[in-house]
Formats: structure tokens, sequence, C-alpha cells
């Protein structure tokens, strides 16, 4: 009875250390005390986002993150660069950083390592909002029209390109007009200073213009129209058409056809150890719940959403978390080599050209000419050439 009783008290204790070792593996997440995050301007859906899991990340691991806005690509990354910040909740200038091109392809910047924690895919889409107030009812009527840019913003400005090249439109048949921010642009178009320009369908700036006296209208870009997204593509190869259900005058019962990629994409540096990305990535897959229904396209970050062939790779930290959740595949792997691979052709054409000491005259024509023939002689595509 008596060695009954204590195989049974055995028992109990190996499986309740079994459960607590369970739960312990559950939660164990570390994160630093405070963490550093960039994004778009405040009330942008990036932003707003940033803050969602910024809060889960406070409530369920004790760790304070501070999102700091910044009106350009440019400004979003340089605090990831100088180690001031780990993550920053981007847009296509991310694409561009890892390519070296526009801003980019600057002496002071080129290739940039930068690599993928999580992104977004929602109901949303990605588009020029275009003033309800001028008559435009497609995107051809947008020519002659005013489209906004913000200076050192190469992705909102190629972006913006990238939709009016739908309608077979370029940067020549509108007026260009610059603004210093994103939020500035956004309220150039309800001041009347600008007609047009590129958001998220959920940002606070475009849901505000819809609000104003001028309204706003997102140009619908038809799925089965092969050549208009032939030439989006030739200007934005990460743009795909995408059947849109929600944001400013939007409803799930009348969706509108226009374009879209992952928006924002959470990136850190390549230059990030796994030990420091892969609780981040962590916190986000575990706390998922805790911030989804926090800003509008949170949930898009679900684990089972990403998009797992972009054009940036996912950080090792990143691979390491979505292996251990069952989200990874060989098909990934081969994928997310050889979009590493790019970026190593790309750091070895800029170390070999700025160590020619090119005239700053010459510098970007002469590094355009080297990227490329960098990447020809490696069998990869250029997009930008």
């Amino acid at each position: 009875m008596l060695r009954s009783t204590i195989a049974r008290t055995a028992v109990a204790i190996a499986g309740a250390t079994l459960l607590l070792s369970s739960v312990t593996r559950a939660d164990d997440v570390k994160l630093p005390p405070s963490l550093t995050f960039t994004a778009y301007d405040t009330g942008s859906s990036g932003f707003n986002i940033a803050v969602a899991v910024g809060k889960m990340m406070q409530e369920k691991y004790k760790s304070s993150v501070r999102v700091l806005p910044a009106g350009n690509d440019v400004a979003r990354l340089a605090p990831l660069r100088a180690k001031r910040a780990v993550v920053s909740a981007m847009g296509t200038g991310s694409y561009f950083a890892q390519e070296g091109v526009f801003e980019f392809g600057a002496k002071e910047w080129g290739p940039q390592p930068v690599q993928l924690l999580l992104s977004i895919i929602d109901c949303n889409g990605l588009s020029v909002g275009i003033a309800n107030d001028i008559g435009v009812k497609d995107l051809k009527d947008f020519k002659g029209k005013r489209l906004g840019f913000v200076v050192g913003s190469p992705a909102l400005n190629q972006n913006a390109l990238a939709i009016i090249a739908f309608a077979g439109l370029t940067k020549n048949d509108v007026k260009i007009v610059e603004f210093a921010s994103y939020g500035a642009m956004w309220k150039g178009v309800i001041n009347n200073d600008v007609d047009g320009a590129f958001a998220s369908t959920i940002s606070g700036q475009a849901k505000e213009a819809e609000t104003s006296p001028r309204g706003l209208m997102w140009p619908r870009m038809a799925k089965d129209d092969k050549a208009g997204w032939d030439r989006v593509q030739k200007v934005g190869p990460f743009f795909t058409a995408h059947s849109v259900s929600c944001g400013a005058g939007i409803t799930k019962d009348k969706p509108i056809e226009m374009g879209t990629y992952p928006y924002p994409l959470f990136v850190t540096y390549g230059t990030e150890s796994a030990d420091t990305i892969y609780p981040i990535v962590k916190a986000m897959i575990d706390g998922y719940d805790g911030y989804k229904d926090g800003a509008p396209g949170a949930v898009g970050l679900e684990l089972k959403r990403q998009a797992m062939k972009w054009v940036v790779p996912f950080h090792s930290g990143t691979v390491k978390a979505f292996k251990e959740a069952g989200h990874w595949t060989a098909d990934d792997q081969a994928h997310n080599d050889g979009l590493l691979k790019r970026q190593q052709v790309l750091a070895d054409a800029w170390a070999a050209y700025t160590k020619t000491s090119p005239p700053d005259d010459k510098f970007a024509d002469g590094w355009s000419t080297a990227r490329r023939d960098a990447l020809a002689k490696a069998s990869l595509p250029d997009p930008f050439n």
C-alpha cells in the first residue's frame, strides 16, 4: 500500500513538473526592460500598429516600447543603423534600402542589410487616394493633377508612381508637390495643396481626408487588366492585385480592386544577433491576441498570414521562431537563402565601388553601373536598370 501511494505521488509530482516545465517554456520570452522602434508619422497605420504591439509587450512581458515617429525612410532607418533603435515599422523603403537605390544610393548609405521580423497583409490596400472634389473617376483622369511626394521617402514617391503607371501615367504627366513628411503631405490633401497622395486605406490620415469637406476616393485597378498590372510591377515589383474591403470610405460589401504589399513590415538589421531578435518575434507571435484588435490592420500580423516569399529576407532570429512554431519549409529556406545571397552581392559591390573613391558628381551614376553589373554577373534580376 505504501509503495503504491509513493508511486502515485511520484507520478503526480512528475506530471506537475512536466506541466510546469511546459508552462515555463511557453512563457520563456525574456525581453529587455526597454525597446525602441521607429515608424511612420503619428496617426499612420504603421505607427498605430507599432504602438499596439508595444502595449502588449509592456503588459505581458514588462518591456517598455518607445515608438519614434519619423517622416521618411532615411529617418526611420538611421536610428537602427546607429543602434539607437532595434526595429522599424516600414514600407517598401526597406526594399529600396536593401537595393541601395534612390536616397539609399547616396554615399552616406548604400545597400542596407535590412531583414524581416513580421509583416502584414490584411483587408486594406495601398494606393493613391484622390480628393473627391476634382472629378476623377478613373486613374487616367488624374493626368495633369497634383501628386504628393515626400522628400527623402523613395517608398512613398516610387509607390505613387507605380500606382499611376496602371493608367499609363508617368511623373511627367502629373504635377509633383513636395512635402517634408507623410503627415504634412496628407494635410496638403485636406487643405487643397495637392490632389492625391499615397497611403494605406486604413491610415488615420486617409480617414481624416475622407471625412473632410474634400472627401476621398480610391480609383479601381481591375485585377484582370494585365497590361495595367505589368506597368505597375515594372515600377514597383512588390505590388500585387488585391480585393480591398476595409479603410477610408470602403466597406466589406463594396470592396475595391487595387494594389497591396505587406505593410507595415517590421524590420531590423542583419547585424542584430538572433538572441536579440528571436524573443521579439516570439513575443509578437505568442502575444498576438493581446494586440490584434489594438489598431486597424494589426490582425494581419498573424503567423499564418505572413508573406513568406517577399523581396526582403527574414532575420535568423525570425527563422528560429518560425521553425519552433512549425511555420518554415525547405522552400522557404531556399527562397530566404537566395535573398541573403542578393544582399551579400550588393554589399560586396558597394564595398568594391567605394574603394575606387569616385568623385561626388559622378557617384550616383557610377554606383548605378556597378550595381547593375554585379547583379548581372550573379544572374540576379535588377528592376531599376
